[in-house]
């Protein structure tokens, strides 16, 4: 009975030892537990702080996104009212009563023969030689309206210089006091100079700039004629001067770009300042 009481002993402590002694199973079944939690936490964490780091970035561009599409817009804005603000400066209209009481009598003669229909009425702006922006008005023919504003909008925009842009109304359509003046023009109804046909500028299809310094010229019998008077010392082109107008230059280069013929081409007569439309032009709208 003893010997059976030690061998019965002898084997539960050997089941205890078994079963809850280090390394046991239920030991390392709770340490792979406490593990897994540990790295479980531990991948939660870096999935999370990886989120964080890419909605940061996100953030961030799509910050950076806003922040572009917002100087974008301010810069699309600034360039249409920029564009509006040029709208409102250079246009084009009909020659209502008003304008009509202004010219009439004037560069609207009582002999005139173009109807006041197929006359326009041009706002601009433009620069003179010191940069100063200055508003402009000129009346020319329907038919040129359009190109004349166009060029006289990419002149004011390059800096181009042009003293002065107003009526001849306004020295009572005398064209000597208007050149003299360097004022550039276009309609005023007369005759060629020494002819007795209509003048370009009578039917408004032709474009003076700057005068005074781009005389008009002709020797006739045998006396030079300069027109204006005071525009004698500017026949000399070799020379170099303000508003000084050459084949080459913007001016003269847009005018020929939209039809017009320049008078500092012609043979038997120079005339510095002036641009037209093609007799041929002319005749097929005024035929005579």
């Amino acid at each position: 009975m003893k010997k059976a009481a030690v061998l019965l002993a002898a084997s539960f402590l050997f089941l205890f030892a078994c079963g809850n002694g280090p390394g046991s199973r239920a030991e390392n079944a709770a340490e792979t537990s406490v593990n897994n939690t540990a790295q479980t936490e531990a991948g939660t964490e870096t999935e999370t702080t990886v989120e964080t780091k890419a909605q940061a970035r996100t953030e961030t561009q799509d910050g950076a996104e806003a922040e572009t599409k917002t100087e974008t817009e301010a810069e699309t804005e600034a360039e249409t009212e920029a564009e509006v603000k040029m709208e409102e400066a250079f246009y084009i209209r009909e020659l209502d009563e008003e304008l009509m009481a202004r010219i009439r009598g004037r560069s609207f003669k009582d002999n005139c023969t173009v109807p006041p229909g197929d006359l326009r009425y041009l706002h601009v702006l433009h620069k003179d030689l010191d940069g100063n922006v200055l508003e402009g008005e000129m009346i020319c023919n329907k038919y040129i309206a359009e190109d004349v504003l166009e060029i006289l909008r990419i002149l004011y925009e390059n800096d181009y210089p042009i003293e002065q842009i107003r009526l001849v109304d306004e020295y009572d359509a005398v064209d000597e006091a208007s050149m003299a003046d360097n004022n550039s023009s276009s309609f005023n109804f007369r005759f060629v100079s020494y002819t007795n046909h209509v003048s370009k500028h009578g039917y408004g299809l032709a474009v003076d700039i700057n005068p005074l310094y781009n005389p008009y010229t002709k020797v006739v019998n045998g006396k030079r004629s300069v027109e204006p008077a005071n525009g004698v010392p500017y026949l000399d082109r070799k020379k170099e001067f303000p508003y000084k107008i050459t084949r080459d230059d913007l001016c003269c280069r847009l005018f020929l770009e939209h039809g017009f013929s320049w008078g500092g081409d012609w043979e038997n007569s120079k005339d510095y300042q002036h641009f037209e439309v093609p007799t041929s032009a002319v005749r097929s709208l005024y035929p005579y």
